[in-house]
């Protein structure tokens, strides 16, 4: 059973879809998951409770409490308890209500809740999904961390043919598997992310920082940590930190503090992958008070940073490493000139020049150059997919 013990919520909202959802719960149910059934009132028109809650063997969930016992359903907790939440079918309304943080039902409240992956899986009739409302919310979602799955093409519940149809169960359950299950490369394995920014101090108040979110490495962290790897996150200041209880964190804030911890953890680490936008001059001196304004102009001094890739490419053995490069012009052959100077296996290349991509944004836009000079462009996406399509390459590279 590939989702054995796994906690799962499924969320069904009022579209003829809903009779769907007792085959998804039954082939999550199937592979071992614990599922947890939240409907929404208007659900119930097309679905009973009876039916999937005989099918998930859990009560069904639909109000904030239950007047008759008098028992709370904890929004917060459930969002807690879960590995990973569906909301399947997903109508137009939720969706929109989901964009802006509409939580008047238990299900909205939950997913504003939930700190594990989310998918969408939309069902309505094509015109409603080709609505420029529409699209607009789920870019929104998408940009959030949301995935959707589909919706697929077919015959509609009007009679018309298009896109607007549910994804098939099976297609949704074979999805949740590729996300739950521990992959056999990446299972128990130890590996290192760094994420973040330095920051370099001129003075008690003062430093020498970048734009970096650190958003981007949480993400591949918590990728790495779905598919089964011990993840330990080297995090620059400000970074927010994953929600996955799994992951151990170091934070740090200059950039030798985080070029000691990064060598310490790389020493037993058989995957490395450095996301983090370390600073790359430091100053020569810190001043011990503040340094008062003065007439004219004021000169501060730098020195080099330690480069931490260029030691980790040294010592590299039989380990996988990974690194990023941000870069503004002549891209392709800076980012293989880094890739080769510092012994990498893989380089994630992001351009400035792309919209959407680079630092502290909620999409990014890369291309991946492989040790072999292979090169995969990728389409602008949501950090979480992103994500998701580096873990896929270090497995693929792994895999050979």
């Amino acid at each position: 059973m590939r989702l054995f013990k796994k906690r799962i919520l499924l969320g069904v909202t009022g579209s003829i879809a809903a009779y769907k959802s007792a085959e998804i719960i039954r082939l999550l149910v199937k592979e071992g998951a614990e599922v947890q059934v939240i409907m929404t009132k208007s659900a119930h028109d097309f679905i009973t409770p009876l039916t999937l809650g005989t099918l998930s063997r859990l009560p069904i969930l639909t109000d904030f409490s239950d007047p008759n016992s008098g028992t709370w359903n904890n929004h917060v907790e459930l969002g807690l308890w879960a590995d990973l939440m569906i909301i399947a079918p997903i109508t137009a309304n939720t969706l929109s209500k989901l964009t802006v943080g509409q939580c008047d039902d238990l299900l909205t409240a939950v997913y504003l809740s939930a700190r594990c992956p989310v998918f969408l899986a939309p069902a309505m009739d094509l015109d409603m999904f080709a609505h420029p409302s529409t699209s607009e919310n789920i870019s929104k979602l998408l940009a959030f961390g949301t995935q959707i799955i589909g919706p697929a093409s077919g015959e509609l519940a009007s009679g018309l043919k298009g896109e607007g149809r549910m994804v098939e169960p099976a297609d949704i359950c074979s999805h949740v598997i590729q996300v739950l299950s521990p992959h056999p490369y990446l299972k128990g394995k130890k590996v290192l992310v760094s994420t973040g920014p330095t920051r370099e101090s001129i003075d008690p108040v003062r430093f020498i920082s970048n734009h970096s979110s650190g958003k981007m490495g949480v993400a591949i962290a918590e990728s790495l940590a779905m598919k089964g790897a011990l993840v330990t996150l080297v995090a620059g200041p400000g970074v927010i930190p994953p929600r996955n209880p799994t992951i151990s964190i170091v934070k740090v804030t200059t950039a030798h503090e985080m070029y000691e911890a990064c060598i310490r953890e790389y020493a037993d680490s058989p995957i490395t992958i450095m996301a983090a936008a370390v600073a790359d001059f430091t100053p020569v001196k810190t001043a011990d008070s503040k340094i008062k304004k003065e007439p004219g102009n004021m000169t501060v001094e730098l020195k080099a940073t330690k480069d931490i890739l260029a030691d980790m490419g040294e010592h590299k053995g039989d380990k996988f490493l990974v690194g990023f490069a941000l870069e503004t012009d002549n891209e392709i052959s800076n980012a293989i000139g880094k890739l080769e100077r510092k012994n990498l296996d893989l380089i994630v290349l992001n351009s400035m020049q792309d919209s959407g991509a680079g630092f502290n944004g909620d999409t990014n836009k890369i291309t991946i150059i492989e040790k072999n000079k292979n090169t995969t462009s990728y389409e602008l996406k949501s950090k979480k997919e992103v994500a998701s399509d580096i873990t896929d390459k270090i497995i693929s590279c792994l895999s050979k």
